[in-house]
């Protein structure tokens, strides 16, 4: 069975809240983040992995509108990983352009958010394309839905 709209969207919520958790709480500490400090760089990349979450429900939105033009209704699993170029984009443009994601002055470099971003972005998928349908066997049979 295919992933639903909801299952997708449950999918990114829960294993980018949890995986990308667990990897900007490892890799912040050795983060090129200028002169902020150790707490103003959590409070950077926690917002920046915030951010990708809720704008990529709204990305689900557009995906789903996209794959009602495909035969199976899919994406292949490349797919998947080549959005990280698109949505990285988005966010990165909102970061640089805005003060809504973190707020006040605490823009991170273009390098410290591509390292943050690629290496969320590459755990994330190679967790829910692997190990999670291992661990998660029925995931599969319900749509991706956890809930």
């Amino acid at each position: 069975m295919l992933p639903t709209l909801n299952g997708r969207i449950q999918t990114r919520v829960l294993g980018l809240g949890i995986i990308g958790f667990f990897v900007a709480l490892i890799i912040t500490p050795v983060l090129p983040t200028g002169d902020l400090s150790l707490g103003q760089s959590y409070r950077v990349t926690m917002s920046v992995l915030l951010a990708v979450v809720l704008v990529g429900v709204l990305w689900e939105l557009v995906y789903h509108g996209l794959q009602q033009f495909r035969w199976e209704k899919d994406w292949p699993t490349l797919f998947g990983l080549i959005t990280m170029v698109n949505e990285g984009l988005v966010i990165w443009l909102l970061l640089r352009y805005t003060s809504i994601i973190v707020g006040e002055d605490l823009h991170p470099s273009l390098t410290a958010f591509l390292i943050q971003f690629i290496i969320t972005w590459l755990a994330f998928w190679i967790i829910v394309n692997g190990p999670m349908r291992l661990v998660f066997h029925r995931w599969r049979f319900s749509g991706g839905r956890f809930m």
